[in-house]
């Protein structure tokens, strides 16, 4: 009974040390690179100052002067992200958004976000959308492409 416990505790610490590190999911971004929607519409609605270049890698573009790459997701959209980025000084702040869903589900942010810093951008911003673009952009008033 002694070794059965043993066993059984020590089984049980495994599983946990590879439950917690499967939910550990390392992002592309860092937490000083999450841009909050409040400053983005700030600036967007702000005059004089230089404003950042405003991305849209999800299905369509929402925000008031943002290019349009199109899904992350899709390859042809990535070459689209690209090319939009040949055009952009590499120390300009870039800010990404998507808002089709919260960004644990999201396939857009993290392939256009690898592929920005790949390209060294030292500005790369990320738009932080945790719902969705209705609710965490367009429902506060900020904004929107017309």
């Amino acid at each position: 009974m002694k070794n059965l416990t043993k066993v059984l505790g020590f089984i049980f610490t495994i599983c946990s040390t590879m439950a917690s590190q499967a939910q550990e999911v390392t992002e592309p971004w860092t937490e000083a690179q999450l841009k909050p929607t409040q400053e983005l519409a700030d600036q967007i609605n702000g005059s004089g100052k230089v404003k950042p270049t405003v991305i849209n890698i999800g299905p369509q573009a929402v925000i008031k002067g943002s290019l349009d790459a199109g899904p992350g997701s899709e390859k042809e959209n990535l070459k689209k992200l690209e090319k939009i980025l040949s055009k952009h000084d590499k120390n300009h702040e870039v800010v990404l958004y998507c808002g089709c869903c919260p960004f644990a589900k999201c396939p857009n942010i993290r392939p256009a976000f690898k592929l920005i810093q790949e390209k060294g951008f030292t500005q790369a911003r990320l738009l932080n959308i945790p719902k969705n673009i209705k609710t965490d952009w367009i429902d506060k008033g900020y904004p929107v492409n017309n």
